[in-house]
């Protein structure tokens, strides 16, 4: 599974940016997909998941309320959209996929990754 992750860019407090991660070589049909963004310096961090059906989601505490995560399977494609962005979700982000059942918190759940998309938040 090759994951190619966009939609990143430059925006303002408060603002919203919608991040895809593409799948090629293989259907997502049966993938636990996960968000997860490393910041400079710092270690990388779990954002949100879905699981493969698209039933079950989860988010981190300081993302909840503003970031929300879904899946197009026809496009083969997870999304992730984020609304009242802040300074401090500033972060290259990493789309992850694992054949698996489970919603996926752990990045050491995943076995694949994209390449990320840098994400800058001004004040």
């Amino acid at each position: 599974v090759q994951l190619q992750a966009s939609g990143g860019g430059l925006v303002q407090a408060g603002g919203s940016l919608r991040l895809s991660c593409a799948a090629s070589g293989r259907t997502l049909g049966r993938y636990a997909m996960g968000w997860f963004r490393q910041a400079p310096g710092k270690e990388r961090l779990f954002v949100a998941a879905i699981t493969w059906s698209g039933g079950s989601t989860y988010y981190a505490d300081s993302v909840k309320g503003r970031f929300t995560i879904s899946r197009d399977k026809a496009k083969n494609t997870v999304y992730l959209q984020m609304n009242s962005l802040k300074p401090e979700d500033t972060a290259v982000y990493y789309c992850a996929a694992d054949y698996s059942s489970l919603v996926l918190i752990a990045k050491t759940g995943y076995e694949y990754w994209g390449q990320g998309t840098l994400v800058t938040v001004s004040s």
